[in-house]
């Protein structure tokens, strides 16, 4: 089972900075998820649990790139203007099995083995026919329009290391060298809560005060696309021991537990409490906006966080903070989701010692450098705004305010939410 290595961090209420927060998930993790067999078939956006070498050459012989004729050469060369016999026909599945001189040529089709002797072909759209000899275009390179074996995959390289997410691209890539079964990481399994007394389902009777949550609908869709297996275990009402011992008995069967809401210092919450009651936490709050309270420790072999109940400051710290966590967990090798720079078109004072994250829209511009539209409000309960917004704009610790027409990062959903 997963788990946070104890002593992987002071126990301290300081508040600390996010690359601090990132630095300290980063280190966090003791072990990652257990292994298993799977069919190639059924790898997609799975993890990788074992490095892999190529077993043989892909293409496994010699073959033709388009519709021509096979030809030497080395005879070629000396003889362009030449007529050459055509011998015989190589298809894809069907190659020509005899002895070829170099003077003759084949037949060939896309995809088949190249004859014996012969070293490039002509496309058959430039070729010269007359019964049953051609005559080849001048100006040919030599291998021309041929693959070499092991042009795409030489075997006994390295293939895919451990920790590689499988993409489609990856998978089609094993087919290629014939594995139909690989060893990948299990899914990391999450429960799934929300707190709040003022919270209901969609579809239940509202009363006076009532919230319908949509907290676990967001963060169970995003946490499925980082490949989780989420079990979606309701609303937890505003109560020590209720919300204790759910805790406790979710770390049981998961590897992960994520609660949205009662991470805050108020009287109704008993998340922080709870989890000092149930296992260890490690740290409470970070200078980022929007979020700050965000609880990260441990119950037994589960990992625990804790994230903020407002909708927008729960999305942004599920893709901040528990995207490289359950990266970690599940055995993948992470790289940082992929960002550029663009002019913004707002201005704004911003308090330094804190890094936030703006709701933003990225229009690419008609000569270059694009534009970066900010959300008019920052409130972290408009969802709306993450309608609008097509990603983040990432402003760090040190930056103070941003002028009309300064370059910003911009972070966007798409790879945010990989």
């Amino acid at each position: 089972m997963p788990r946070l290595a104890n002593d992987c961090f002071a126990n301290s209420d300081d508040m600390i900075s996010a690359q601090e927060a990132l630095g300290r998930i980063h280190n966090a993790v003791d072990q990652s998820v257990g292994i298993e067999n799977c069919l190639l078939a059924n790898c997609a956006n799975r993890v990788l649990a074992e490095t892999i070498y190529a077993p043989r050459n892909v293409p496994p012989a010699d073959n033709s790139a388009v519709d021509g004729y096979a030809f030497a050469y080395s005879d070629y060369e000396k003889k362009p203007h030449q007529f050459r016999t055509v011998v015989g026909r190589s298809a894809a599945g069907a190659p020509y099995q005899g002895e070829v001189s170099e003077t003759d040529t084949v037949k060939i089709l896309t995809g088949a083995v190249m004859p014996k002797s012969l070293d490039s072909v002509a496309m058959i759209e430039d070729v010269q026919i007359e019964n049953d000899k051609v005559r080849l275009p001048i100006g040919l390179k030599p291998g021309a329009n041929c693959r070499k074996a092991g042009e795409d995959i030489t075997k006994g390289n390295l293939l895919l290391e451990k920790g590689t997410l499988l993409r489609p691209q990856e998978v089609g890539y094993l087919a290629s060298i014939g594995l139909s079964e690989i060893s990948v990481f299990r899914p990391v399994t999450v429960a799934l809560f929300s707190t709040g007394d003022e919270l209901i389902n969609p579809g239940s009777l509202e009363f006076e005060g009532s919230i319908f949550d949509s907290n676990r609908m967001i963060l169970a869709a995003i946490l499925r696309g980082f490949g989780c297996q989420v079990t979606d275990l309701g609303i937890l009402k505003d109560e020590l021991e209720i919300v204790r011992s759910a805790l406790l008995k979710a770390s049981e069967t998961h590897d992960l537990v994520i609660t949205s809401g009662g991470v805050s210092m108020g009287d109704e919450d008993h998340v922080k409490n709870a989890l000092l009651k149930a296992g260890q936490l490690n740290f409470w709050r970070i200078a980022i906006k929007p979020g700050r309270p965000l609880a990260l420790g441990h119950i037994g072999d589960a990992a625990f966080v804790g994230l903020p109940g407002n909708p927008i400051a729960a999305m942004v710290c599920c893709l901040k903070f528990v995207r490289p966590l359950v990266a970690a967990l599940s055995g993948v090798t992470l790289a940082p989701a992929l960002s550029f720079q663009a002019h913004a078109a707002f201005s704004i004072q911003k308090k330094p010692g804190r890094t936030e994250w703006l709701r933003a829209r990225y229009t690419a511009g008609s000569q270059g450098i694009g534009e970066i539209e900010k959300f008019h409000t920052d409130g972290s309960g408009v969802l709306s705004s993450v309608i609008w917004a097509n990603g983040l704009i990432e402003l760090g610790d040190e930056v103070t305010k941003i002028d009309q027409g300064d370059l910003v990062t911009f972070l966007p959903f798409s790879e945010l939410m990989k």
